[in-house]
């Protein structure tokens, strides 16, 4: 008989996550009780926010408990509904886990169209990733047309869709992301206007001054770290700073210290915010909108980088911290059955 595989976190993560965080357990399928839906899970994300939940701090949501399945986005398919809402072989998109089947209540999912796009795009460009991008940038970017926006993790989920925005508003893109692959893919596949491999440049700040004759307009910051250090010393008067992730900090031991911006932010009379995606929650229908037009009329390009089979599912989520992934990191647990 079939069981439900499971990944729980079994303890907080020291520095960088091992696979020693983790455990894998088995237990039996669970039938829905009234209201409830039982789904398989076909694909599940992985993100670099869950390292945040890990560590059992305070933040934008509450920590992942230990000895409980790790919670992250998954597009699964109806199994066995006793809701009225749900039939068996919808596709769905819900806050469910690292498992191989979910039971949940029927108003924690929400029904995907397989024909508007690949389901998979959910979980990504037209999913929390796409809105991400779209109201950090345009609702505290505001990049302007001829301006220069600076993106980094610009090969990242959010940061490739980040760059296409602003070039559809006209904006002079520069990206900076960590191979020669992803940097021929923002210049040549998306049209990124430049883009720089902070592993092999010797001097980023000598690199960002090339790109960006003009100065930087808006930085959309998704790593933090001397990165963002070397744009914002560069940042033009009334520059825009969405602050989006700090993934290069994410597996610190020790609190970061680095050069103090407030000066910076005041000479230029600059603006940074922090913001989360569920800021924007009453504003997702305009943002899906838009996403989905710029896909469909081909201004915006996706990449996904997806890993086959629920066992691998901790590797794919480590890997998000060597660099490995160019697009967005999801994991195949197992096929439509339709």
């Amino acid at each position: 008989m079939e069981k439900n595989k499971q990944i729980l976190l079994v303890s907080r993560p020291k520095g960088t996550p091992t696979i020693e965080n983790f455990k894998f357990i088995e237990t039996d399928i669970k039938a829905p009780a009234d209201g409830e839906v039982l789904i398989r899970t076909l694909y599940l994300s992985v993100d670099p926010y869950m390292r945040g939940r890990m560590s059992g701090r305070k933040s934008y949501v509450p920590p992942y408990e230990l000895n409980e399945v790790v919670q992250g986005g998954v597009v699964g398919e109806v199994v066995e509904s006793k809701s009225d809402q749900f039939k068996k072989g919808d596709i769905v998109l819900g806050n469910l886990g690292w498992q191989t089947y979910s039971v949940v209540s029927a108003d924690r999912i929400g029904k995907i169209d397989p024909d508007l796009a690949p389901i998979t795009t959910a979980l990504g460009v037209l999913g929390m990733t796409g809105l991400t991008a779209y109201f950090g940038l345009l609702d505290i970017g505001q990049p302007k047309e001829g301006e220069t926006v600076v993106v980094s993790g610009a090969a990242g989920a959010v940061g490739m869709v980040v760059g296409q925005i602003a070039k559809i508003k006209g904006a002079r893109v520069v990206g900076i992301a960590g191979s020669e692959e992803k940097i021929a893919y923002l210049t040549e596949e998306l049209g990124f206007d430049a883009a720089i491999n902070y592993k092999t440049a010797d001097n980023i700040k000598e690199k960002l001054q090339e790109a960006c004759p003009n100065g930087v307009d808006v930085y959309f910051d998704n790593v933090g770290g001397s990165i963002s250090d070397a744009v914002l010393s560069l940042i033009n008067k009334g520059a825009r700073i969405p602050l989006c992730g700090q993934i290069s900090l994410y597996n610190l031991e020790k609190a970061d210290v680095g050069p103090r911006i407030q000066t910076q932010l005041l000479i230029n009379s600059a603006l940074m915010k922090g913001f989360i995606v569920s800021d924007y929650q009453e504003r997702f229908k305009e943002g899906m909108a838009d996403l989905a037009k710029w896909v469909k009329d081909g201004k915006i390009k996706y990449k996904e980088n997806i890993i086959e089979g629920f066992e691998n599912t901790v590797e794919a989520f480590l890997g998000l911290f060597k660099g490995e992934n160019l697009g967005k990191q999801l994991v195949k647990v197992a096929e439509r059955s339709l």
